[in-house]
């Protein structure tokens, strides 16, 4: 089965996660293969000429491109394991809706915190966050029923969604001594994480904080060359 699939990514990546998580969840195993970008492979060029871009999932030699259309993919491909997608078409419409909103919206905001070049503007992008992070522990509330997870008493869509930058806000706390995630203002999030990041199915992908905060620097070290160059 191991050869069947194949995931084109890179560790710090956490959109590569995703699909890895899900193949987890799925039982399926796969061979993993690091994608340095620097330059990018033939692999990679050839399996997603359009972006251009890691995840890539290659399944029997045809490729799949983009985390969250991969992870539904899985789903629908491999019928091991629990359902990573509700049932209930409502349900899954609104799983979609929120992991569209971490990507488009609240993602760009945790970026904007490492990308501030003054402290001004890191204020502002943590107050930022911090709005968007609040409209998720609301989201919580509301998807979970109760349940230990966005998709209820076990990981689906929306976890892998979100919990795929679990290693990435840790790395934002530490950098910047704030918290993100708290008991005060955010207490199903924050119990939510601890159980994403403790399950079999994730423990092993989850990188390392200290690791990821040295990849960190080196990219917050280019943003500040290409803002000092602009």
């Amino acid at each position: 089965m191991a050869k069947e699939v194949k995931v084109l990514g890179a560790w710090p990546s956490p959109f590569v996660m995703r699909p890895r998580i899900a193949l987890s969840l799925k039982s399926v195993d796969h061979e993993f293969i690091e994608e340095t970008m620097q330059p990018k492979s033939e692999l990679l060029l050839k399996s997603n000429p359009v972006y251009k871009k890691i995840p890539v999932l290659i399944h029997n030699d045809k490729p799949v491109c983009e985390s969250l259309i991969i992870v539904q993919y899985i789903d629908e491909a491999f019928s091991s394991g629990p359902s990573i997608l509700p049932s209930d078409p409502y349900d899954r419409a609104i799983q979609r809706f929120w992991a569209a909103y971490i990507d488009e919206k609240w993602f760009p905001s945790l970026q904007g915190v490492g990308k501030a070049q003054t402290e001004e503007a890191k204020a502002a992008a943590l107050e930022q966050l911090k709005e968007t992070t609040s409209l998720l522990e609301d989201a919580f509330e509301k998807c979970s029923k109760g349940k230990p997870f966005f998709s209820g008493d076990n990981i689906g869509y929306l976890d892998i969604a979100l919990g795929s930058y679990l290693g990435w806000v840790r790395v934002t706390e530490k950098m910047n001594n704030t918290v993100l995630l708290s008991q005060e203002k955010t207490p199903n999030l924050l119990a939510w994480a601890e159980r994403f990041c403790a399950d079999d199915a994730v423990k092993d992908y989850m990188p390392e904080t200290e690791k990821l905060m040295e990849f960190a620097k080196i990219i917050m070290a280019r943003y500040k060359a290409a803002a000092a160059s602009s």
